[in-house]
């Protein structure tokens, strides 16, 4: 009686077994993923960092024109700040919503309104439907608001962009 139907058993368990390891991979691709871009903004950190403490470095990384030398490294940091905040997101360090925050405090800062000024024609060049175009309009829109109303800047639950879809 059991033989007919041991065969369909094993097929079944064979069939659960590769479900289980392809979950598992792409569980570990996603991993590798997530250690390939915290791999390249840690090269890109140790070199804005060797920009902002070398000025001859600095003018070598920075696109942007008419800067004292002072003010290059402080654009440079601030772009480094931004790709921290912009990682930590891509890696599932925090929610949409947490990045919105964390960008709300920054965008406070009147150098980095500065730079996010500076950069404009940059993030022109972005594909339309890159984390970064998304991540851009919501800056737009919260430095907009910031023109609005400096004394209400930290307000929590201000109207925010849906969080763009994950790669």
């Amino acid at each position: 009686m059991r033989t007919p139907f041991a065969p369909g058993g094993r097929h079944r368990r064979q069939e659960q077994l590769l479900v289980e390891c392809s979950r598992q991979l792409s569980a570990v691709a996603e991993e590798l993923r997530r250690a390939n871009l915290i791999q390249h903004h840690r090269l890109l950190v140790e070199q804005l960092d060797r920009a902002i403490d070398d000025p001859t470095l600095a003018a070598a990384m920075s696109t942007l024109r008419g800067l004292t030398e002072v003010k290059r490294r402080q654009m440079l940091f601030a772009n480094r700040e931004y790709g921290v905040l912009l990682l930590t997101y891509r890696v599932d360090g925090c929610t949409w919503d947490e990045l919105l925050s964390r960008l709300r405090i920054m965008c406070h800062n009147d150098l980095f309104a500065e730079y996010w000024s500076a950069t404009l024609e940059h993030r022109k060049t972005l594909p339309e439907e890159s984390l970064e175009a998304k991540v851009g309009q919501a800056v737009d829109a919260i430095l907009e608001d910031l023109r609005d109303d400096r004394d209400e800047w930290w307000v929590v639950g201000l109207e925010s962009p849906p969080p763009p879809p994950q790669p």
